[in-house]
């Protein structure tokens, strides 16, 4: 979800022009404005993109799904394709705030993976399409932690104290805390989610920062370990292969996010038109390579790196599945958790 680099030329401040002038010929470009985490889109997609459909593609960037529907519930308009987690889609098609696809503009729908439609927080994908999947685990340095950590708790270990990482991302972290517990990282159990605030509150002293931007921190090896998605470390690990990932025996979470197009684009037709693009075997598959992270369309498998679609860290075996559990909209309980967030934040380090 989920990195930091972004290219410039691909950012623009403002979401208020419809079109933009053609290098020098004087012919006008449809723009297409992308609200999406960083690092979450190949460059050679959006340059393809741009060149078969006579557009410009602007990127802007959000660091969790709270900002994303935050932004969105405010009454953000001008974004066109926008890239929500699992459960913020449910949030947003619930506020009304995300518009049905039209399927006739993206026949690539049929490729991809059944295992990804019709998920509970969009029965029938009236709303989303599916785009990359991953986890959240440990990112660990291995030339000072040479065996792979095989338990949250080591986030909890006085040793490593001011070079520990956390997401600054209130469903995933409260969900390692939750996982360490025994219980669902969708509970809305009062209780539960106040122990798993207490275990937080806890840790609070051992930790350097709260975070999703963790790139610069492991390059720099300001830190030791991180809370993170895995693709995020394994980007880092492409230059650094010091840093390795896993996700430990207690268990922990399993994202999808998708593509959906948010109420108040002026560009309906042309946000299909780039969905089905993206649903291009070839296309996603750069996607996936750029990432690191799994996506939704089994044929793209042909255009993957071999490594990548050998690496247990991109595509787990089952083993780890069946340890994962995907976040939930949990209605009335996310006062719950922003108060125990809160207090996390809060508390004294």
């Amino acid at each position: 979800m989920r990195g930091r680099w972004v290219w410039q030329c691909l950012v623009a401040g403002a979401l208020g022009a419809v079109f933009v002038m053609g290098c020098g010929r004087g012919e006008s470009k449809q723009e297409l404005n992308l609200f999406t985490w960083s690092d979450y889109i190949s460059e050679e997609a959006v340059r393809r993109f741009e060149e078969e459909y006579n557009a410009h593609v602007v990127i802007d960037t959000f660091e969790d799904n709270d900002e994303l529907v935050a932004k969105l519930q405010a009454g953000v308009t001008g974004y066109d394709v926008i890239v929500p987690s699992d459960y913020a889609v449910q949030q947003l098609i619930n506020l009304g705030l995300v518009l049905p696809l039209n399927k006739e503009n993206i026949p690539n729908f049929q490729n991809l993976d059944p295992r990804f439609l019709d998920q509970y927080f969009d029965p029938g994908n009236v709303y989303s399409v599916p785009y990359l999947w991953g986890t959240a685990g440990i990112g660990y340095n291995s030339e000072v932690i040479p065996e792979p950590p095989d338990s949250w708790w080591i986030l909890w270990d006085e040793k490593y104290k001011g070079e520990i990482n956390m997401l600054d991302e209130m469903r995933e972290t409260m969900a390692v805390a939750l996982k360490m517990l025994g219980y669902s990282v969708n509970t809305t159990d009062p209780q539960q989610i106040a122990e798993a605030r207490d275990l937080l509150i806890r840790q609070k002293p051992l930790v350097r920062s709260y975070t999703t931007e963790t790139d610069d921190l492991m390059v720099s090896g300001q830190i030791l370990l991180t809370h993170a998605w895995n693709g995020d470390v394994l980007r880092v690990a492409e230059e650094y292969p010091q840093w390795k990932y896993v996700v430990p025996k207690e268990g922990s979470t399993f994202f999808l996010d998708n593509l959906c197009i948010p109420k108040g684009t002026d560009n309906k037709e042309l946000a299909e038109k780039f969905i089905n693009f993206i649903l291009e075997p070839e296309i996603i598959a750069s996607v996936s390579a750029f990432t690191h992270y799994g996506n939704a369309v089994p044929a793209s498998m042909d255009y993957l790196p071999e490594e990548l679609k050998n690496d247990p860290a991109v595509f787990p075996p089952d083993e780890v599945i069946e340890r994962l559990e995907m976040l939930r909209d949990v209605g009335d309980a996310e006062v719950l958790y922003g108060e125990a967030w809160t207090a996390i934040k809060s508390a004294g380090g």
